[in-house]
């Protein structure tokens, strides 16, 4: 239970942090096949798989509740002023858990032969969607004043950004802030915990299109995972490796663009404090798992 909550609470501030992905948390924590798979079940499995799924998504929802919730409330602010620093753990976390997943799946890695072309495909994926930031970054959206224009557009985004946040690698904030909704979105949320209810439609269309990626493309994730896993895993780490260009980048595509990272601005400090986040969270999740065993 307590893994399963911290996991969803480090996924909730990975996906509010554009450059970083919620997938890629799951992915260094472990869970990752049970979180695609329980969401695959929820939508398709039978009554007893439906349950399992729940029980599991539910506690995962804890943790990401509480983690949105503190990232909408008091880290945007921080992620403006202290972008490097953040940026600086990512690294550090990313970097540190590498290892961890290559030792973890070595069985799936030594088949380099059939992996090597996807992970080249990851990286460039990655960058590609990075690159295609510029695009529509600054593009203005108003969430109070909803039209059936803005309500396509809401759908189409909330279907690419949960696609993305299932992909370890490719952030979800990364997707809402090339089609210039990374701000509305993140805004809309804040209001409505303030109690400005005319932001509430525009959020729910939001949420209507995220249910309809997740049924699209939980699925075919699935089925990689099961039939073709070496070359998934090897297109994962290719995702991951791409990401730290995306979080090096990440400065540029704020509201208020700043520089991006440079060698100089990169805090090793706080990228060791990463290194040593993933090695506790290990720590834990071995703890957890001798645990459960007993």
């Amino acid at each position: 239970m307590l893994m399963i909550a911290l996991g969803g609470f480090f996924m909730a501030l990975a996906d509010s942090v554009p450059g970083v992905s919620g997938g890629t948390v799951a992915f260094i924590m472990g869970f990752y096949d049970d979180f695609i798979g329980s969401i695959e079940r929820l939508f398709y499995g039978k009554a007893d798989e439906k349950k399992k799924a729940v029980i599991f998504l539910l506690k995962l929802a804890l943790g990401w509740v509480v983690g949105m919730g503190l990232a909408v409330v008091a880290l945007n602010a921080m992620f403006e002023s202290h972008i490097y620093l953040i940026s600086s753990v990512f690294i550090g976390f990313i970097a540190g858990a590498i290892p961890l997943i290559i030792m973890e799946e070595k069985e799936s890695y030594k088949h380099w032969a059939k992996g090597l072309p996807f992970f080249i495909i990851g990286v460039v994926l990655v960058v590609a969607v990075t690159l295609a930031n510029g695009a529509g970054g600054g593009a203005s959206m108003d969430l109070s004043a909803l039209s059936l224009g803005l309500a396509v557009k809401l759908v189409l985004v909330g279907m690419v950004a949960i696609s993305a946040m299932f992909l370890p690698g490719i952030s979800g904030s990364t997707m809402l802030l090339i089609f210039g909704a990374y701000m509305p979105v993140m805004s809309s949320l804040r209001k409505i915990m303030g109690g400005e209810m005319a932001y509430l439609p525009g959020i729910l269309v939001f949420i209507c299109g995220i249910i309809l990626g997740a049924l699209l493309v939980v699925k075919l994730i699935r089925t990689c995972l099961e039939k073709f896993r070496p070359q998934t895993v090897y297109m994962i780490l290719g995702m991951m490796i791409g990401s730290f260009y995306s979080i090096v980048m990440g400065p540029t595509t704020l509201e208020n663009a700043q520089p991006a990272m440079t060698f100089g601005a990169f805090n090793w400090l706080a990228a060791i404090l990463g290194v040593a986040l993933v090695l506790l969270l290990q720590f834990i999740r071995n703890k957890t798992e001798k645990v459960e065993d007993k």
